[in-house]
């Protein structure tokens, strides 16, 4: 997809209006609600928002934003209807063949959090080759989040420093936040700046609860397949608009 001259204005204005996100996390919701509206399975609906993905993805990989974490499958998203299950399995492979050349392509490297043992082998390797493939990229990080909840990842990381303390690679008194973040799925990455959720809903359904502490969150009305780069943009500026005090008192002026 081009970037049209309206877009580059855009771009420009959100650059020189005030820092940029360095971590966009986006909880892509309405996908089902969106195909029901328009009388169509569910499934349409999980396909549609894959248009949704590669547009926000190529813009926030123009406007320079270094980390672009994607809620795709929640560990309760296992609960669904088989079918509906095995369509999302398979569109992910479907995702992964199809875009993994235009990944390498734009220098983005593609990670994954969340239990990748519990997807099914197909998937599972498909997802391990295109990370392997993008793992020297630089000009962007993209993360899908898959088979994945926040409080999944909270337990394994507890889980992880018992048995190190059990085996006496650390202790008790070891554990603070630094510590603790060195047991999370993916510790590297830093916390979100700002979460966008889309199809009205305000809430973060179990996801990033250690990552989330101090983001800023918004909230847009528009189901994920209808969501462009200009709802990304709107998001942006609105950051930006919000003063960020981590605990501090109120900015002067």
């Amino acid at each position: 997809m081009s970037t049209s001259v309206t877009d580059l204005e855009k771009q420009r204005e959100l650059r020189g209006k005030g820092e940029l996100p360095r971590h966009v996390a986006i909880i892509m919701d309405g996908n089902g609600r969106w195909a029901r509206q328009k009388g169509k399975p569910r499934v349409l609906g999980h396909r549609a928002g894959v248009d949704s993905v590669r547009d926000v993805t190529e813009a926030c990989a123009e406007l320079g934003i270094a980390y672009v974490t994607l809620y795709t499958f929640s560990t309760e998203n296992w609960n669904r209807p088989s079918q509906e299950v095995n369509a999302l399995m398979g569109l992910l492979i479907k995702s992964l063949e199809k875009e993994a050349a235009t990944l390498h392509d734009n220098d983005i490297r593609l990670v994954s959090i969340g239990d990748r043992d519990a997807l099914p082998t197909a998937a599972r390797e498909r997802l391990e080759a295109v990370c392997d493939a993008t793992k020297g990229n630089a000009a962007m990080t993209l993360v899908l989040a898959l088979s994945y909840s926040g409080r999944w990842e909270i337990l394994q990381a507890a889980r992880r420093f018992a048995r190190d303390v059990a085996g006496g690679q650390a202790a008790e008194k070891d554990l603070d936040s630094a510590r603790f973040q060195s047991y999370l799925s993916n510790p590297e990455l830093p916390d979100p700046d700002l979460l966008i959720r889309t199809g009205g809903e305000r809430r973060i359904s179990n996801f990033l609860l250690w990552q989330l502490a101090y983001t800023e969150l918004h909230f847009s009305t528009a189901y994920w397949p209808d969501f462009r780069r200009t709802h990304l943009y709107d998001a942006i500026q609105d950051y930006q608009d919000r003063d960020r005090r981590f605990g501090r008192v109120e900015s002067a002026g």
